[in-house]
């Protein structure tokens, strides 16, 4: 076998190696690399003879329960082939740290265009940003159509839909109360205790449950390389459940700029040039998904306000990490950024903001 191994993945590879030769037989050719980009798992690309492939894996230094969701979106992302959801076909998971240091699993490669802060100058016509959207929503709708108990995503083995929402605003503040205790001697962000506090007190009454995504974005799907645009593939499924999804789309809405928006406070997540001629705005993709999904939307400003507090208690988390001792450069940045976030759901609870 001939191999070549990057230094810069974060396990040794040869056991990787070993690993696969023994579910997946000999080949010629064996190469890792790192790849893909964000800030939750370790993605690595894997040439292993003629198949391209994929290793997911906590980063290093995760926890525990931070491990268990590779797993998990294992199982999510096996559950869902042969679905009207693309995803990239799965090939093998495993427990054993003594392969990568973590649990892991192996996927197909899919090829195409992750979008986080330009436009694939393949898709810069009017009729070509339309079809972009319209990917995007169709593709939110056909998550929450799935009929998630016959793939093998029940209630109470994969989630508990009763009190999703509850259990949502709690869930982040607790990630912000860790935070806190970190940044607060650094600098303060009140704004948040009252968005919490609005949310607590707002809470709406539920759609019927299904699949949710819980991080559904422009830069967590793939685009195919060719026109026109054909969403090819969904990633990033960790903190998918079974609950209300209304909640998926306030998360996409807060991160689809509109024609009139102030500058976005996170270009990459929530990029400028969605404005442009050609993409749905938020209320078009909003009335493409009711009449795709057959879910009703309604009290859209409480999903929106909850996304954006998400969103400020995951970057209060960055900057905390930051604090800590973490030498990601997109960290520092969030000492101003999460309190204009912050005021951002403050806007959106005052009627300042609307959809």
């Amino acid at each position: 076998m001939t191999d070549a191994h990057d230094t810069d993945v974060s396990f040794d590879p040869t056991a990787l190696e070993a690993f696969l030769e023994e579910h997946l037989g000999s080949v010629e050719t064996f190469d890792v690399a790192p790849g893909g980009e964000g800030k939750s798992n370790e993605t690595c690309f894997v040439t292993w003879g003629d198949r391209d492939l994929v290793v997911r894996k906590p980063p290093a230094g995760a926890t525990t329960d931070t491990a268990h969701d590779v797993l998990r979106e294992y199982r999510v992302l096996s559950a869902l082939q042969g679905t009207p959801v693309p995803v990239p076909e799965t090939v093998l998971s495993s427990e054993d740290h003594s392969v990568v240091g973590s649990d892991f699993y192996v996927m197909e490669r899919v090829f195409g265009d992750v979008i986080r802060g330009e436009e694939p100058d393949r898709f810069g016509t009017p009729a070509h940003r339309q079809r972009l959207g319209e990917e995007m929503i169709d593709t939110l709708a056909a998550i929450h159509t799935v009929d998630y108990e016959s793939v093998g995503l029940g209630a109470g083995d994969f989630g508990y839909p009763d009190g999703y929402l509850e259990r949502q605003v709690d869930r982040w503040t607790k990630q912000l109360e860790w935070a806190f205790g970190t940044t607060t001697d650094e600098r303060e962000v009140p704004a948040l205790h009252d968005v919490r506090e609005w949310l607590e007190d707002n809470l709406p009454e539920t759609a019927e449950p299904t699949l949710v995504h819980g991080d559904y974005k422009l830069d967590n799907v793939m685009f195919g390389p060719g026109t026109p645009p054909e969403l090819a593939a969904v990633f990033d499924w960790e903190m998918s459940t079974l609950g209300d999804p209304l909640a998926d789309l306030g998360w996409l809405l807060i991160h689809w700029y509109d024609d009139g928006d102030s500058e976005p406070l996170l270009p990459t997540t929530n990029p400028p040039f969605l404005a442009r001629e050609g993409y749905p705005t938020r209320r078009e993709l909003v009335d493409r998904y009711e009449r795709r999904s057959d879910v009703e939307v309604h009290d859209l400003r409480f999903y929106r306000v909850l996304a954006v507090y998400k969103e400020a208690a995951a970057c209060e988390v960055f900057f905390a990490r930051h604090l800590l001792g973490s030498d990601d450069p997109f960290y520092p940045q969030m000492r101003e950024q999460v309190p204009s976030i912050a005021e951002r759901a403050l806007r959106m609870i005052d009627g300042d903001e609307p959809l």
